[in-house]
């Protein structure tokens, strides 16, 4: 996918979220990130939006400004849905006036600021559609080839040199020597291996031998991987080899909730 593809997923997966969540409880738990409200749930998905819509239009160097301009959701309930929409409608217009080469911060490392922010806000959408389908009751449906492109997401960003120096205590518990977890999509074309060195996670594409191999669905995959569905009540996943380290993988690639 190319930026404006994943702009273009962002305000359709946005949108449905927003038909989700228009006018429901707010003070609702969301299981899946036990911290949140569905109100806080609205306001990371709206205000991140936001926030990254700054950064890529004004091409921030860096992010204190959009940092300090962020947009809090609206207590009204009944207001989320054109809160929501208008916010990914911002962002796609905001990618629209730049190019995959314009300088705007990149938190991973890699200085290539729209290509990441494109893909970031994509996952982002996708895993907490998943959050709200939890908390909702309803069933979770994505197309394979978006989840390989959301579990692209997750495990790159994840893996990043930016993410491995920002949480040490992530970094102090997935240093390794060389074990090698490998992930494949099975309805879709998408394969992965982590190596877990010293000093960082390696991630490659490809098809190998690993110390574990998990096989399966790529939206079960992402919910497993991403923690929006425990690894034992996914039978559709096929797990050989280490299962231990493929469960201190999932315990240790976590997002920070108030992130």
């Amino acid at each position: 996918m190319d930026t404006s593809a994943y702009l273009s997923a962002v305000v359709e997966q946005t949108n449905i979220l927003a038909d989700w969540l228009h006018d429901r409880d707010a003070t609702a738990p969301v299981p899946t990130c036990p911290e949140w409200t569905l109100a806080d749930l609205v306001d990371h998905v709206g205000g991140t939006q936001r926030m990254v819509a700054m950064l890529v239009g004004e091409q921030l160097a860096e992010p204190s400004k959009a940092f300090a301009a962020y947009v809090p959701a609206p207590t009204d309930s009944s207001q989320w849905r054109a809160w929501l929409t208008d916010g990914a409608a911002e962002a796609k217009q905001a990618f629209a006036s730049v190019t995959d080469d314009t300088p705007v911060w990149d938190p991973s490392g890699a200085a290539a600021g729209v290509p990441f922010w494109s893909r970031r806000l994509f996952g982002e959408a996708c895993v907490h559609r998943a959050d709200a389908a939890a908390a909702l009751g309803l069933p979770y449906e994505l197309a394979p080839e978006l989840a390989v492109a959301a579990l692209e997401d997750w495990l790159d960003t994840l893996t990043s040199r930016g993410y491995w120096e920002n949480r040490p205590g992530f970094a102090d518990a997935m240093r390794g020597n060389g074990q090698t977890l490998h992930f494949h999509a099975t309805d879709a074309p998408g394969e992965w291996v982590a190596r877990r060195e010293p000093d960082m996670v390696v991630l490659e594409h490809g098809h190998t031998k690993a110390d574990v191999a998990v096989r399966g669905p790529a939206t079960d995959l992402l919910l497993v991987i991403s923690r929006r569905r425990p690894l034992d009540a996914t039978p559709t996943l096929d797990v050989h080899g280490d299962r231990a380290l493929f469960v201190h993988w999932i315990e240790h690639m976590d997002w920070v909730t108030g992130d």
